[in-house]
């Protein structure tokens, strides 16, 4: 059991029979009356943000949650199978637990699956990934006196912005959290 004076950024608890982890929070002490805790906290299976106030002694079943590297093996349409790598056991996802993550994964790729409970619910891909531009604009010479973006298609399909002197065929990297551009590799 976890107080909810005790919560932090990245804590998971089990609350209404739903598993939740806190996004933020804040204590807060008004000069009349109880202290609270103001949280917002995200369904971790739905994907649901909620704002809630908790009673700072208020106690809730703190939830473990596994994570395991795997490889992302591939994709029949529907469902994704990823493969542990010391067991060789294949676990096969539907697109709805894996949409966020493989807009950065291509096959092969090691990736963290989320477990509660000995479930799989979700799909972490690494924070930084390499992936080949497949299509842009040409890049322009010359065309330094003004620093811009063009919107850049990945080989895994989803589009960013990148700068103008980036060019079909070149390998990037790219944050997965904000899914913004870094580098040319």
């Amino acid at each position: 059991m976890i107080s909810a004076g005790d919560f932090r950024k990245g804590v998971t608890f089990e609350f209404e029979g739903n598993i939740y982890i806190v996004v933020d929070f804040q204590h807060v002490k008004p000069g009349k009356g109880a202290a609270f805790v103001r949280t917002k906290i995200k369904n971790i299976i739905t994907g649901q943000v909620l704002e809630r106030t908790f009673n700072p002694t208020e106690k809730v079943e703190e939830a473990k949650i596994e994570r395991k590297e795997m490889q992302y093996l591939y994709n029949d349409g529907e469902i994704y199978y990823f493969m542990d790598m010391e067991t060789f056991e294949q676990i096969p996802l539907n697109y709805d637990q894996v949409q966020e993550a493989m807009k950065y994964v291509i096959e092969n790729m090691m990736v963290t699956i989320q477990f509660y409970k000995g479930k799989a619910f979700s799909v972490l891909p690494p924070m930084f990934v390499e992936l080949t531009i497949t299509e842009c604009e040409p890049g322009i010479q010359g065309d330094t006196s003004k620093a811009g973006n063009k919107p850049a298609t990945l080989e895994t399909g989803v589009t960013i912005q990148v700068p103008l002197f980036v060019n079909n065929g070149d390998k990037i990297r790219v944050d997965t959290r904000t899914g913004t551009y870094m580098e040319r590799v």
